[in-house]
C-alpha cells in the first residue's frame, strides 16, 4: 500500500471515528439541555416534525424518523398525557391515527427553538460560516452514500 493511500484511509478512519464521537457528545449535550426544559430528545424531534408536517400518521411518522413503531408509540402516548399532542381519527382509515400539536406542545416546540439556537451558537461559535458551508455539503455527501450502501438500489426506501 503507498504512503499517499494509507494517509487517506487513515484520514478516512479518522473522519468517521470523529463524526462518530461528535455525534454522541451532540447527543448527550441536546439531551442534557432539553432535560432542563422538561423534555427529551427524542420528543423534541417528534414535535418539530409534527410542526412541519401536523396530521401524519404513526406509522408515516415512525418511518420518517427510523424508529419502530412499538417504540414511537409509547413516545407519543407520553406526549398526548402531558398535553403536547392529540391522536385524532382518519377519516379514510378508521384503524388509524393523525396526530397534531396541542397548542401546549406548539408553544414548547416554539420555546425550543431558541434552545436549538443556543445550542447550535454555543457548539459552532468561532467557526467561520465557510467552514460550515463546506462541512453541511460534506456531511449531506456523507448522508447520501450511506443510505445508498444501507439500500438496496430500486427498494422504496432509498426513493
Amino acid at each position: 500500500m503507498s504512503l499517499d493511500l494509507k494517509m487517506s484511509l487513515d484520514l478516512k478512519r479518522e473522519l468517521v471515528a470523529q463524526l462518530v464521537e461528535s455525534s454522541r457528545l451532540l447527543r448527550n449535550y441536546i439531551d442534557h439541555r432539553a432535560k432542563g426544559r422538561g423534555t427529551t430528545r427524542a420528543q423534541w424531534i417528534v414535535l418539530f416534525r409534527l410542526r412541519q408536517q401536523e396530521g401524519l400518521s404513526q406509522v408515516d411518522l415512525a418511518d420518517m424518523l427510523e424508529l419502530q413503531p412499538i417504540s414511537l408509540v409509547r413516545l407519543l402516548d407520553r406526549l398526548v398525557e402531558h398535553g403536547l399532542l392529540e391522536r385524532r381519527p382518519d377519516p379514510r382509515d378508521r384503524r388509524a391515527n393523525r396526530l397534531f400539536l396541542t397548542p401546549g406542545g406548539r408553544q414548547l416546540v416554539d420555546d425550543l427553538d431558541s434552545l436549538r439556537d443556543s445550542i447550535a451558537t454555543d457548539v459552532l461559535q468561532d467557526i467561520p460560516a465557510a467552514a460550515i458551508e463546506t462541512s453541511l455539503e460534506t456531511l449531506h455527501d456523507i448522508k447520501e452514500r450511506i443510505k445508498n450502501f444501507a439500500e438496496p438500489p430500486g427498494s422504496v426506501a432509498a426513493k
